[in-house]
């Protein structure tokens, strides 16, 4: 049997075989998508079932992908030894971000998603909560806001509908100084004339409250979630790039530690053991990314043994 539900998906860089293990058991339950948002690497798994992907289409897309082609240096970045250093200075981040853009971008095109107009759910045009299939969150640290995205850009002076859902992933998947901001110039009535846009994670890596709304909910949201273990083996400092590693791990995950979900997120939230595994490890993901999607499986058929709709609603909604 069909069954409808919002979903929104944390981020955790290469930790999202785990939510791919949990969104395949919920899929496999019977469960179909209206609305889904996410963050970070959940932005893109978000973005590829709004496009219509399943959790087994979108496994096999990524399943043998070789990550390490996302990072991709500019001319600075490939000059021997101080490369790195150059694009940090110069450039604000390591790796341009190109190659994840135009990735998404092809992946999408398949499904005919180019826009956010491709994106508008006709029998909720009128509501600007759940208009469109898919909300991205992103961090303008240029204004210090947290963006939901394509909503936050009237606030730009840009048409939400025009911006290309490619972009919109890119910006909120902008790994602080792993890859470069996303320029977003504004448009031409703006004060400030553009803004600097990195990771939604520095804000809100687990926005599971965006589909909220005042009334009883007819369909449940359910959330997915990356659980570090509580405690990990302490980061090896041993050169300045060690060490920025460890703090865009730290930036990234820490905030997760001493996250309290409340009662009504933690009741429809499927939570996923990273089994240790970092943000940014995409050397090592190919001999772990097996362990993850069993960790999400599993998470998921926990999940499933307690959860029930009808007493979730009486007891948040009566």
């Amino acid at each position: 049997m069909i069954k409808q539900a919002c979903a929104v998906f944390e981020g955790g860089g290469v930790k999202v075989f785990g939510i791919l293990g949990a969104l395949y058991e919920t899929e496999r339950r019977g469960y179909r998508w209206s609305n889904v948002a996410g963050t970070s690497a959940g932005a893109i798994i978000a973005s590829f079932i709004a496009a219509g992907y399943s959790a087994v289409e979108i496994k096999n897309m990524v399943w043998d992908f070789n990550l390490n082609l996302f990072k991709d240096k500019n001319w600075l970045g490939r000059i021997p030894y101080v490369g790195p250093a150059l694009s940090l200075w110069f450039e604000n981040g390591l790796y341009e971000g190109k190659s994840l853009e135009n990735w998404i971008r092809m992946k999408l095109s398949v499904k005919g998603i180019h826009t956010f107009k491709d994106l508008v759910i006709n029998e909720h045009e009128k509501d600007s909560n759940l208009r469109y299939r898919l909300i991205t969150i992103a961090t303008d640290v240029s204004r210090r806001k947290l963006l939901k995205l394509p909503h936050d850009l009237i606030d730009y002076q840009l048409n939400p509908d025009d911006l290309e859902v490619c972009k919109a992933v890119r910006m909120s998947a902008a790994l602080p100084y792993f890859f470069k901001p996303y320029k977003l110039v504004t448009g031409p009535d703006s004060i400030n004339r553009s803004s600097y846009v990195i990771d939604g994670g520095v804000l809100s890596n687990f926005p599971v409250w965006i589909f909220d709304g005042d009334g009883i909910p007819s369909f449940p949201t359910f959330g997915f979630k990356i659980v570090e273990p509580e405690e990990t083996l302490p980061s090896r400092i041993v050169n300045p790039f060690s060490l920025f590693r460890a703090i865009l791990s730290t930036m990234l995950e820490a905030h997760d530690k001493i996250y309290e979900l409340n009662p009504q997120s933690g009741v429809r939230t499927i939570s996923i053991p990273s089994l240790g595994v970092k943000t940014t490890d995409f050397d090592s993901i190919h001999e772990l990314k097996e362990q993850l999607f069993s960790s999400g499986v599993e998470a998921a058929i926990n999940f499933f043994e307690r959860w029930d709709f009808e007493s979730f609603k009486l007891r948040y909604y009566s």
